[in-house]
């Protein structure tokens, strides 16, 4: 796992390639998972995998299609209010100490060259460095996944709307503690947030690549 951490001034300008590994990948799409890993101790935690757990298996299928075709995979994280918090000690929690959220987390696992972002609030871009990130990959087209639907996927959905990213939120690769509420959230999502949100498995990475250098170059298709 490739945590990414914001650099001083000076090394902001360097080229991306001279990042010392931060982000060697370069793609116009990013796939997030958002809140993923996280062990579901807490008021309705039981329901709520009861409605994660098969959209993490539909996330961990999007997640090997985008690996295999070169996109970069971001797990964008809560850090459950422990400034302190390290993204490994909470995979490893999740899997280690018997947790509602373990078989989420066996699923839904990070390899090695993903990268990491912790976040202290809803929003993925809220007081992180995921603007920076998303920069030096050369986003912008971001695919949203994960867990809520109708908090932290739609708050960052909202700020990435805001930065001008076009938005995919694959409707099988969200959820929240109850059906209809993630419903109400997608719906909010296309209408305001202008969100593609069909299915993960009939996402066209290449066709979402091609339509974006489209639409840079003023073509109406």
């Amino acid at each position: 796992m490739r945590e990414f951490k914001s650099t001083n001034g000076f090394n902001r300008m360097r080229h991306k390639q001279d990042l010392y590994g931060n982000a060697p990948d370069n793609s116009e799409i990013a796939l997030l998972l958002i809140d993923v890993i996280n062990d579901f101790e807490f008021a309705d935690g039981a329901q709520f995998v009861r409605q994660a757990l098969p959209v993490a298996f539909k996330i961990a299928q999007l997640k090997q299609r985008a690996r295999q075709a070169g996109i970069p995979v971001i797990y964008v994280n809560d850090n459950f209010g422990r400034w302190r918090s390290d993204f490994k000690k909470i995979v490893t929690h999740c899997l280690a100490d018997q947790v509602r959220g373990g078989p989420i987390v066996q699923l839904l696992a990070p390899d090695e060259d993903d990268y990491f972002v912790l976040k202290p609030k809803h929003s993925g871009f809220f007081s992180t460095t995921l603007d920076l990130l998303l920069e030096y990959l050369g986003a912008r087209i971001l695919i949203l996944t994960g867990f809520a639907g109708n908090n932290c996927v739609l708050f960052t959905a909202n700020d990435a709307y805001m930065r001008d990213y076009q938005l995919v939120v694959p409707a099988d690769c969200t959820a929240s503690i109850t059906a209809t509420e993630n419903e109400n959230a997608l719906h909010q999502m296309q209408e305001v947030l202008k969100a593609d949100i069909g299915l993960g498995g009939e996402i066209d990475f290449s066709e979402l690549a091609h339509w974006r250098e489209v639409q840079g170059a003023g073509v109406t298709v």
